[in-house]
């Protein structure tokens, strides 16, 4: 076991197992035998967690803290369409109603999540990672369009990277990350031929909770890739 590794008996929690990344990753750490609790979250669960009932995230969090401490977090929840609202592709498809949603699933939920679960972490190993997505790099724009996902995850990204600064503070050893999972077959990435050219789920969740466990609090605040490639912010 190296030294970054995540002990053995690790709790595990997956926020959004309902989802394609989500639920496979949550399978992967179920069948782990050094796991020796994973939970799963979703607004179907019990407790229930939902982005749009601020007060589910306090008191999912509140519900699950006898079960921890937790060495393993991971925020899977995320939004790109919905409805058949599509990304919008320039600027006169912009609108409060699509922003706001946008940034709820992807944005406000998860800064609560680290809000209210980053106290849930073991204080001497843990990894909390939030999935965003290389397309939230604003440094690595260079297509444009997709305005409400890209601006959401970077702000996204802004929080994980504001937040880590706080926690070396508290929790030293807590890794906090943004973790990019690459394009995954999945209902998310359907309509833009993600059943063609994105990767199984399984494979996409065992990549990245490999690159997860590989991570030690020098790593804290880093923006990162499913094969543990370091992203440009």
């Amino acid at each position: 076991m190296s030294p970054a590794s995540l002990p053995d008996g690790y709790r595990a929690l997956v926020i959004g197992a309902s989802g394609a990344i989500g639920a496979a990753m949550l399978q992967h750490l179920g069948a782990d035998g050094r796991c020796g609790l994973a939970l799963g979250l979703h607004r179907q669960s019990r407790p229930a967690i939902n982005f749009d009932d601020e007060a589910s995230i306090a008191l999912a969090a509140a519900a699950l803290a006898p079960q921890g401490p937790f060495h393993l977090i991971v925020n899977a929840a995320g939004l790109l369409h919905r409805d058949g609202v599509m990304p919008e592709k320039k600027l006169g498809d912009l609108g409060y109603a699509q922003l706001e949603a946008t940034f709820r699933a992807n944005t406000f939920g998860p800064a609560l999540v680290l809000r209210h679960f980053s106290p849930l972490l073991d204080r001497q190993r843990a990894v909390l990672a939030l999935l965003s997505a290389k397309v939230g790099s604003i440094g690595d724009n260079r297509l444009g369009g997709w305005y409400g996902y890209r601006a959401s995850k970077a702000a996204l990204n802004m929080l994980v990277k504001t937040a880590a600064i706080e926690l070396r503070r508290t929790q030293p050893q807590a890794v906090l990350v943004a973790l990019h999972p690459g394009t995954v077959a999945s209902g998310l990435s359907r309509p833009f031929k993600g059943d063609q050219i994105g990767r199984a789920p399984d494979l996409a969740a065992a990549q990245m909770l490999q690159v997860l466990e590989r991570l030690g609090p020098a790593d804290s605040g880093t923006f990162v890739a499913y094969d543990g490639q370091r992203l440009p912010w």
